[in-house]
């Protein structure tokens, strides 16, 4: 059983991007998402940054429920 904790701090972690507070609310300053943009196709995600969130929501893995508020939070 995988007991680690998914939250948005270790879905950064995850992307390789930094991961304190500060950080990811700067992120969610500096970085937008249109409606009609899906997620994995957003212009500032590197090529493994867009692989791994892809392959979390087509295998309906333990990332999905965290991937999806990042989605939420990127949409103004």
């Amino acid at each position: 059983m995988d007991t680690s904790h998914n939250n948005m701090a270790a879905l950064f972690q995850q992307l390789g991007l930094e991961s304190s507070n500060s950080a990811i609310q700067d992120f969610f300053q500096r970085h937008y998402l249109p409606k009609e943009v899906n997620l994995v196709d957003a212009p500032f995600w590197t090529p493994a940054q867009k692989a791994f969130l892809k392959e979390s929501l087509d295998a309906d893995a333990q990332w999905v429920e965290v991937i999806d508020h990042l989605d939420t939070s990127l949409r103004r």
